[in-house]
């Protein structure tokens, strides 16, 4: 296909608008970010990057702990709403009718009503530019329990998360694909024989 070429921008998509919650039980604040992903699997480790104006930067800087909450479309207009909104401003819990719950490792609370709740202690800060990078140690995650199944096994599909992609909230949509489909060997079908003739059980014998 045809393409055009542009500078270099922020246009990856799409991305999770995860809530990010901080601060204390006690005096939360909660903001949207984008820009955060997986950087590593052992140990476990996340990123988010921070605007250095946005007043939750100073409460992670100080604390050295936040909490990344997964979204659900169900709570997209709260997304919005803590990613427009300063938390000097305004009380953003109340206001996208929130609830701050207490984390199990961390001292910066989980949002509640938030299926996936990623505990995450800070170990490094990078300055970028307009963003600094809070890289992080995923210390614990908390999963809603109606998102497992009988066997242990978890269903992050159940919680119907939503997604961010030029400046619009999406559904995720329906399943295309596992990992490792593309070269998963099919199973081959059963070949019918047929130089085998059907025998009758006594149950057939006599009708």
């Amino acid at each position: 296909m045809e393409k055009l070429s542009w500078k270099g921008g922020a246009l990856l998509a799409p991305i999770p608008p995860v809530l990010v919650s901080c601060g204390t039980l006690e005096a939360p604040n909660v903001l949207t970010v984008a820009w955060t992903g997986t950087l590593n699997t052992k140990p476990p480790k996340t990123y988010i990057s921070v605007r250095p104006e946005r007043f939750s930067h100073g409460l992670i800087t100080a604390s050295g702990e936040f909490v990344i909450n997964l979204p659900t479309a169900a709570l997209v207009r709260a997304v919005d709403l803590c990613g427009v909104k300063s938390g000097r401003d305004i009380n953003k819990w109340e206001e996208a009718r929130l609830t701050p719950q207490a984390a199990s490792c961390v001292g910066a609370p989980m949002v509640a009503e938030s299926p996936v709740s990623i505990e995450c202690r800070v170990c490094s800060v990078t300055s970028l530019g307009s963003h600094d990078m809070f890289i992080a140690d995923v210390v614990a995650v908390n999963v809603a329990q109606d998102l497992m199944d009988e066997n242990g096994r978890l269903h992050i599909e159940r919680a119907g998360l939503c997604a961010y992609a030029h400046g619009q909230y999406f559904a995720l949509g329906k399943k295309i694909g596992d990992f490792g489909f593309s070269v998963k060997k099919k199973k081959k079908k059963p070949q019918y024989d047929k130089q085998k003739k059907f025998t009758a059980g006594p149950e057939q014998t006599n009708r």
